[in-house]
Protein backbone atom coordinates (compact mmCIF):
# COMPACT_ATOMS: atom_id res chain seq x y z
CA UNK A 1 0.00 0.00 0.00
CA UNK A 2 1.31 3.54 -0.77
CA UNK A 3 0.47 6.76 0.51
CA UNK A 4 1.84 10.49 0.72
CA UNK A 5 3.02 11.98 3.51
CA UNK A 6 2.31 15.30 4.49
CA UNK A 7 5.11 16.83 2.51
CA UNK A 8 4.47 14.72 -0.86
CA UNK A 9 6.59 12.04 0.83
CA UNK A 10 5.81 8.38 -0.95
CA UNK A 11 5.38 6.13 1.99
CA UNK A 12 5.09 2.43 1.02
CA UNK A 13 3.41 0.24 4.04
CA UNK A 14 5.10 -2.91 5.23
CA UNK A 15 3.24 -6.12 5.68
CA UNK A 16 3.68 -8.94 8.14
CA UNK A 17 4.50 -12.05 6.09
CA UNK A 18 5.15 -14.37 7.66
CA UNK A 19 4.68 -16.50 11.32
CA UNK A 20 6.62 -14.94 13.88
CA UNK A 21 7.96 -17.44 16.36
CA UNK A 22 10.90 -15.48 17.84
CA UNK A 23 11.03 -16.95 21.47
CA UNK A 24 10.81 -12.86 22.83
CA UNK A 25 8.96 -10.21 21.63
CA UNK A 26 11.88 -7.97 20.90
CA UNK A 27 13.19 -10.95 18.48
CA UNK A 28 10.00 -11.11 16.66
CA UNK A 29 9.54 -7.44 16.41
CA UNK A 30 12.96 -7.03 15.15
CA UNK A 31 12.46 -9.71 12.40
CA UNK A 32 9.36 -7.75 11.05
CA UNK A 33 11.50 -4.31 10.42
CA UNK A 34 14.32 -6.62 9.01
CA UNK A 35 11.38 -8.00 6.37
CA UNK A 36 10.15 -4.40 5.96
CA UNK A 37 13.24 -2.60 5.32
CA UNK A 38 12.40 0.74 4.09
CA UNK A 39 8.66 0.22 4.55
CA UNK A 40 6.21 1.42 7.54
CA UNK A 41 5.51 -0.13 9.57
CA UNK A 42 2.18 0.76 11.63
CA UNK A 43 1.01 -0.22 15.76
CA UNK A 44 -1.05 -2.65 14.74
CA UNK A 45 1.37 -5.01 12.97
CA UNK A 46 3.82 -4.61 15.65
CA UNK A 47 1.17 -5.74 18.31
CA UNK A 48 0.01 -8.64 15.98
CA UNK A 49 3.65 -9.64 15.69
CA UNK A 50 4.77 -9.05 19.40
CA UNK A 51 2.09 -10.95 20.84
CA UNK A 52 2.53 -14.33 22.42
CA UNK A 53 2.66 -17.04 18.82
CA UNK A 54 0.98 -19.57 21.82
CA UNK A 55 -0.63 -17.72 24.23
CA UNK A 56 -1.84 -15.44 21.85
CA UNK A 57 -1.34 -12.52 24.75
CA UNK A 58 -0.72 -8.98 23.89
CA UNK A 59 2.29 -7.82 25.47
CA UNK A 60 1.56 -4.23 27.37
CA UNK A 61 5.30 -3.15 26.88
CA UNK A 62 6.35 -3.58 23.30
CA UNK A 63 7.24 -0.05 23.00
CA UNK A 64 10.11 -0.44 25.35
CA UNK A 65 11.27 -3.57 23.39
CA UNK A 66 10.71 -0.88 20.06
CA UNK A 67 13.05 1.63 22.03
CA UNK A 68 15.63 -1.43 23.09
CA UNK A 69 16.50 -2.28 19.53
CA UNK A 70 17.40 1.58 19.06
CA UNK A 71 19.14 1.69 21.72
CA UNK A 72 20.98 -2.15 22.63
CA UNK A 73 20.60 -3.56 18.81
CA UNK A 74 21.78 0.09 17.19
CA UNK A 75 19.16 -0.08 14.73
CA UNK A 76 17.68 2.81 13.77
CA UNK A 77 13.78 3.20 13.73
CA UNK A 78 12.55 6.12 12.79
CA UNK A 79 9.21 8.01 13.98
CA UNK A 80 6.89 10.54 13.88
CA UNK A 81 9.58 12.80 15.54
CA UNK A 82 12.36 12.06 13.11
CA UNK A 83 9.87 12.42 9.95
CA UNK A 84 7.16 15.06 9.51
CA UNK A 85 5.53 12.69 7.05
CA UNK A 86 5.28 9.54 9.13
CA UNK A 87 2.15 9.71 11.00
CA UNK A 88 1.58 9.30 14.86
CA UNK A 89 2.18 4.98 15.65
CA UNK A 90 4.22 4.86 12.20
CA UNK A 91 7.72 3.79 12.28
CA UNK A 92 10.74 2.75 9.66
CA UNK A 93 13.59 1.17 10.04
CA UNK A 94 15.69 2.54 6.67
CA UNK A 95 18.37 0.14 6.78
CA UNK A 96 19.57 -2.75 8.82
CA UNK A 97 22.89 -1.42 9.14
CA UNK A 98 23.94 -1.04 13.54
CA UNK A 99 25.41 1.91 15.00
CA UNK A 100 28.14 1.47 17.74
CA UNK A 101 25.59 1.03 20.92
CA UNK A 102 26.05 3.01 24.39
CA UNK A 103 26.93 -0.52 25.91
CA UNK A 104 24.45 -3.42 27.44
CA UNK A 105 21.87 -2.53 29.04
CA UNK A 106 22.08 -2.93 33.12
CA UNK A 107 19.20 -3.66 35.37
CA UNK A 108 19.64 -3.32 39.57
CA UNK A 109 19.96 -6.79 41.14
CA UNK A 110 16.76 -8.45 43.11
CA UNK A 111 17.64 -7.25 46.05
CA UNK A 112 17.98 -3.78 45.03
CA UNK A 113 14.96 -3.80 43.18
CA UNK A 114 12.89 -5.25 45.80
CA UNK A 115 14.53 -1.98 48.21
CA UNK A 116 13.28 0.22 45.11
CA UNK A 117 9.80 -1.60 44.94
CA UNK A 118 9.47 -0.97 49.09
CA UNK A 119 10.74 2.62 48.76
CA UNK A 120 8.04 3.36 46.23
CA UNK A 121 5.52 1.68 48.00
CA UNK A 122 4.90 -0.89 44.88
CA UNK A 123 4.14 2.39 43.10
CA UNK A 124 4.84 4.07 40.00
CA UNK A 125 7.45 7.09 41.53
CA UNK A 126 6.93 9.12 38.05
CA UNK A 127 6.93 13.05 39.41
CA UNK A 128 5.53 15.86 36.84
CA UNK A 129 5.62 19.49 39.13
CA UNK A 130 4.89 18.33 42.96
CA UNK A 131 2.60 15.37 41.07
CA UNK A 132 3.57 11.57 41.47
CA UNK A 133 1.75 9.19 39.49
CA UNK A 134 1.39 6.53 42.46
CA UNK A 135 -0.07 3.69 40.43
CA UNK A 136 0.26 0.84 41.65
CA UNK A 137 1.19 -3.04 40.07
CA UNK A 138 -1.56 -4.56 38.52
CA UNK A 139 -4.06 -1.68 38.99
CA UNK A 140 -5.65 -0.68 35.28
CA UNK A 141 -3.96 2.82 33.93
CA UNK A 142 -7.09 5.39 33.14
CA UNK A 143 -5.25 7.24 30.72
CA UNK A 144 -3.43 4.91 28.69
CA UNK A 145 -5.14 1.71 29.63
CA UNK A 146 -4.10 -1.68 30.16
CA UNK A 147 -2.45 -3.07 33.69
CA UNK A 148 0.22 -1.09 35.22
CA UNK A 149 3.27 -2.98 34.94
CA UNK A 150 6.73 -1.50 37.54
CA UNK A 151 9.88 -1.97 36.04
CA UNK A 152 13.51 0.03 36.92
CA UNK A 153 14.43 3.20 34.97
CA UNK A 154 18.11 4.65 35.15
CA UNK A 155 17.24 8.48 36.36
CA UNK A 156 20.08 9.43 34.17
CA UNK A 157 19.43 8.30 30.12
CA UNK A 158 21.15 5.10 29.84
CA UNK A 159 22.76 6.57 26.96
CA UNK A 160 24.16 9.26 29.03
CA UNK A 161 25.07 6.54 31.93
CA UNK A 162 24.93 3.32 30.82
CA UNK A 163 27.20 1.76 34.00
CA UNK A 164 24.84 2.50 36.67
CA UNK A 165 25.50 0.81 40.04
CA UNK A 166 23.14 -2.31 39.63
CA UNK A 167 22.98 -2.16 43.86
CA UNK A 168 22.76 1.68 44.39
CA UNK A 169 19.05 2.28 44.92
CA UNK A 170 19.71 6.19 44.18
CA UNK A 171 20.40 6.00 40.62
CA UNK A 172 17.11 4.09 39.81
CA UNK A 173 13.39 4.84 40.02
CA UNK A 174 10.25 2.23 39.61
CA UNK A 175 7.59 3.66 36.69
CA UNK A 176 4.93 2.22 35.07
CA UNK A 177 5.03 1.74 31.08
CA UNK A 178 3.06 4.98 30.29
CA UNK A 179 5.84 6.86 32.19
CA UNK A 180 8.47 4.65 31.11
CA UNK A 181 7.99 5.92 27.62
CA UNK A 182 6.80 9.48 28.46
CA UNK A 183 10.65 9.62 29.27
CA UNK A 184 11.72 8.43 26.76
CA UNK A 185 9.79 10.63 24.34
CA UNK A 186 11.62 13.45 26.89
CA UNK A 187 14.81 12.19 25.89
CA UNK A 188 16.60 11.44 22.90
CA UNK A 189 17.93 8.19 23.59
CA UNK A 190 20.94 8.48 21.07
CA UNK A 191 22.22 11.78 21.96
CA UNK A 192 21.11 12.55 26.04
CA UNK A 193 19.82 15.36 24.96
CA UNK A 194 16.45 16.87 26.21
CA UNK A 195 13.83 16.56 23.58
CA UNK A 196 11.91 20.35 24.21
CA UNK A 197 9.87 19.54 21.21
CA UNK A 198 8.17 16.81 22.73
CA UNK A 199 7.76 18.06 26.03
CA UNK A 200 6.81 21.18 24.88
CA UNK A 201 4.01 18.91 22.87
CA UNK A 202 3.25 16.89 25.63
CA UNK A 203 2.02 20.03 27.96
CA UNK A 204 -0.90 21.55 28.51
CA UNK A 205 -2.31 24.90 26.70
CA UNK A 206 -1.80 27.07 29.75
CA UNK A 207 2.25 26.10 29.43
CA UNK A 208 2.02 26.23 25.97
CA UNK A 209 1.23 29.77 26.13
CA UNK A 210 3.72 30.43 28.97
CA UNK A 211 6.24 28.76 26.62
CA UNK A 212 4.98 30.90 23.40
CA UNK A 213 5.11 34.09 25.47
CA UNK A 214 8.67 33.58 27.04
CA UNK A 215 9.71 32.54 23.09
CA UNK A 216 8.65 36.08 22.00
CA UNK A 217 10.00 38.01 25.01
CA UNK A 218 13.43 35.85 24.16
CA UNK A 219 13.58 36.58 20.39
CA UNK A 220 12.47 40.32 20.93
CA UNK A 221 8.98 40.30 19.49
CA UNK A 222 5.42 41.32 21.01
CA UNK A 223 1.97 40.09 20.23
CA UNK A 224 -0.96 42.96 19.99
CA UNK A 225 -4.78 42.03 20.67
CA UNK A 226 -5.87 41.51 17.15
CA UNK A 227 -3.09 38.73 17.65
CA UNK A 228 -0.79 40.14 15.30
CA UNK A 229 3.03 39.77 16.07
CA UNK A 230 5.62 42.68 15.74
CA UNK A 231 9.59 42.12 16.14
CA UNK A 232 10.43 44.95 18.61
CA UNK A 233 12.68 47.79 17.46
CA UNK A 234 16.06 48.67 19.48
CA UNK A 235 14.08 52.01 19.99
CA UNK A 236 11.20 49.84 21.74
CA UNK A 237 13.19 47.76 23.44
CA UNK A 238 14.32 50.78 25.62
Amino acid sequence: MMDKGEQGQEKIYGKVKRKYVQKTIKGRIEALFLDNIGKVITREQIIEVATDPKTHKQPENWHQRLSELRTDSGYTILSWRNRGWLRVEEYLMPSAEKRLTAGKRVRPDNETWNAILNRAGNTCEWTEGNEICGLKEGEIDPIGGGKVKLTPDHKNPHSINPDSDPTDTNQWQALCGRHQIMKKNYWDTNTGKMNVYAIIQSSTQTEKEITFKFLLDYFGYVQDDSGKIFKLENDDKR
